[in-house]
């Protein structure tokens, strides 16, 4: 049962993805297709679940690892980063989407500054305030 749901929530999270970012569109004039496709590296043989990835590898509105460095994204002194112009609009105006919670404490981090982890061979990622927490978050799960 946990394996059908996990992977459920999988083609969920790709489907979102795909939706979010491969359709966007300019309602006024056609838009040049994004800079790059958003498709979260799956098993990229440089990183695996478990391993902290590059920030600048992920895309902080999709929560995925990329496999490539994102479009940055300065924002109130800060770089963060996404996969697409919808990405890079949104970042700036949604706050929501530069935040995550640390599955440690349950504290809000701030993706520009958070000790990023991939939790699944798909590319899902997950948000520490720093690698201790990370670290007793496994000690605690094991």
């Amino acid at each position: 049962m946990k394996t059908i749901f996990r992977n459920t929530a999988l083609i969920i999270f790709g489907a979102t993805i795909l939706y979010a970012c491969g359709n966007e569109k300019s309602k006024s004039t056609p838009q040049p297709e994004p800079v790059q496709k958003v498709q979260p590296v799956a098993s990229s043989g440089k990183y695996k679940k478990g391993d902290q990835v590059p920030n600048e590898t992920v895309c902080m509105v999709n929560n995925a690892y990329m496999g490539k460095k994102q479009i940055e994204v300065p924002h109130d002194g800060k770089i963060y980063y996404g996969c697409c112009e919808m990405c890079v609009e949104k970042i700036p105006n949604d706050k929501s989407v530069r935040e995550a919670i640390d599955p440690f404490n349950g504290k809000k981090v701030d993706k520009a500054t958070a000790y990023i982890v991939m939790i699944s061979d798909e590319g899902e990622v997950a948000y520490f305030e720093n690698e201790e927490n990370y670290k007793q978050f496994l000690a605690q799960n094991s």
